[in-house]
């Protein structure tokens, strides 16, 4: 059983993190709206570009790591919505769609200045459903950094 001094201390520590008080919500706070999927994207490059297949290549940036110092799994899970939707759009969809279901298994770590390979293929796309695979790999070894699979709904156009 905790002291119940050291749970109220870690109960702090915890509202801390979560919060991010200070200078940090400060910062925060200056940031341009939507300024989301640039901040994840800059830096791609698109190695091959087919209906329903996207390569690219990206060098992991410091701005994208935790504290463990490898690429972040929220960054991670961003790339394999983001050019999983690519791939989608892609083979035809009208709209990238309305994310239903990701799913994320982290294989292994990539490090700031490691260059990396997303490979995206679409799966399927029909009228209202589009689904696409998603691998991260370590660029020098083949290693797999990370697979995902992406789910949208693809909005229909009313006939109203």
């Amino acid at each position: 059983m905790k002291k119940e001094g050291a749970e109220e201390t870690s109960m702090e520590i915890v509202k801390k993190f979560l919060e991010k008080e200070g200078e940090m919500a400060i910062a925060m706070d200056g940031l341009p709206d939507k300024f989301f999927e640039p901040f994840i994207l800059k830096g791609i490059n698109v190695d091959l570009l087919e209906p329903g297949h996207i390569v690219c290549s990206f060098t992991v940036p410091p701005r994208l790591v935790n504290g463990g110092n490898f690429l972040h799994g929220g960054a991670t899970a961003t790339l394999v919505d983001l050019i999983g939707s690519a791939a989608i759009l892609s083979s035809g969809a009208i709209s990238s769609g309305v994310l239903v279901e990701i799913n994320v298994s982290y294989l292994d770590s990539a490090y700031p200045g490691e260059e990396v390979e997303i490979e995206s293929r679409t799966l399927r796309v029909g009228k209202t459903v589009g689904v696409a695979s998603v691998e991260i790999r370590k660029k020098k070894t083949g290693k797999i950094v990370a697979q995902g699979r992406h789910t949208k709904y693809l909005a229909v156009s009313s006939k109203l």
